[in-house]
């Protein structure tokens, strides 16, 4: 086991908290103007599937469990789950829906994800910081908004909502950041 400050624990790393793993979901660090710096964890149990949330000060240490962070190849999903192929040794692993959570809208074939192994299961996976993707639907620009200042929403190809500028409309392919599905960029293919 490895002890990392609260502060630096991110989403899909692996904790061992009492004994159990648990596979982080969210992690965001608050800073009040008055008292002590917080981390606020939202955690899924391992064995279980129990969700779990957790508050400890930025600067307590926590431990990760030692995981092996492997470099996977999204190959396609079916009813058994989603299967990956590791590129090096041409070995396949599938992941349970509930492991995928709310990031199996943002795969593609043929994507290259890291993969959190502990002792031969999948336990969480990590997408590409940002996906390429198409503006299926979008209002039309409001006169007299400027581009600085405001976003109108827009459906993305795989069905997921965000805030895009007003100069974007359908068709146009944007770059996504996965973490918080939100825009980036207007993509340069």
């Amino acid at each position: 086991m490895v002890k990392v400050i609260a502060s630096s624990v991110r989403k899909g790393n692996v904790l061992d908290v009492d004994g159990k793993l648990y596979v982080v979901l969210t992690a965001q660090n608050f800073h009040p103007g008055k008292g002590t710096p917080v981390t606020q964890v939202d955690m899924r149990r391992i064995v279980d599937g129990v969700k779990v949330s957790e508050r400890w000060r930025t600067t307590e240490q926590v431990e990760r469990a030692f995981v092996e962070d492997v470099s996977f190849q999204y190959l396609y999903e079916d009813g058994e789950g989603f299967h990956f192929m590791n590129p090096a040794t041409y070995d396949q692993v599938v992941v349970d829906v509930e492991t995928m959570g709310d990031q199996k809208a943002f795969l593609q074939e043929g994507m290259s994800c890291i993969l959190s192994i502990h002792e031969g299961i999948p336990l969480a996976l990590e997408l590409p910081r940002h996906v390429t993707l198409e503006i299926t639907e979008t209002e039309p620009v409001v006169k007299g908004q400027t581009a600085s200042s405001s976003y109108k929403p827009a459906m993305l190809a795989n069905g997921v909502r965000t805030m895009v500028p007003p100069h974007i409309n359908a068709g146009t392919r944007v770059v996504i950041a996965t973490e918080d599905n939100s825009y980036v960029e207007r993509a340069k293919d």
